[in-house]
């Protein structure tokens, strides 16, 4: 079963339609958003999605009430905590706390974003995944990541 992840779209609408046409084609049950989505608009193209959709701002969103309202309240106020398919996720924007909250093995996976830097890393049983900047506005490469929930293996993948 496959999660996909992503951040950083900063309201490059090309590359979201990007990542939905992955995901889609992937087959992703879940997509994860780690912030920076930046303006209401840029949830358009998540409209064509297969899969259920969660996310939460990041430092650069702007009209958090009308992000919430368009995204049917699936956008939270960070650190988002739930559980999907018996793993505990945490998401967050800022990766600040990444290192503590994966040594505290209370959380499977943990999604963060803000680096815009790709990154998938490990610490004991946690899985630690920055899917980097989908936007591609910052360093010119635009990723999302999937993650075989079942298997708590992570990809990068280059749009």
């Amino acid at each position: 079963m496959l999660v996909g992840l992503i951040s950083d779209t900063h309201d490059n609408v090309d590359r979201i339609e990007q990542a939905v046409s992955v995901f889609n084609e992937r087959g992703v049950v879940l997509i994860v958003h780690a912030g920076d989505f930046t303006s209401p608009f840029s949830l358009k193209p998540f409209e064509k999605l297969r899969a259920d959709f969660v996310g939460i701002y990041g430092n650069n969103d702007g009209d958090r009430l009308l992000l919430r309202d368009r995204s049917k309240g699936r956008i939270h106020c960070q650190p988002h905590k739930f559980t999907f398919s018996e793993k505990r996720i945490v998401v967050m924007h800022e990766p600040d706390l990444v290192d503590d909250l994966a040594s505290s093995g209370h959380f499977d996976l943990i999604v963060y974003g803000h680096t815009h830097r790709a990154e998938i890393g490990k610490i004991n049983n946690t899985l630690m995944v920055n899917p980097g900047e989908a936007g591609h506005w910052l360093y010119g490469k635009a990723t999302v990541a999937v993650v075989d929930i079942k298997k708590m293996e992570g990809e990068i993948i280059s749009l």
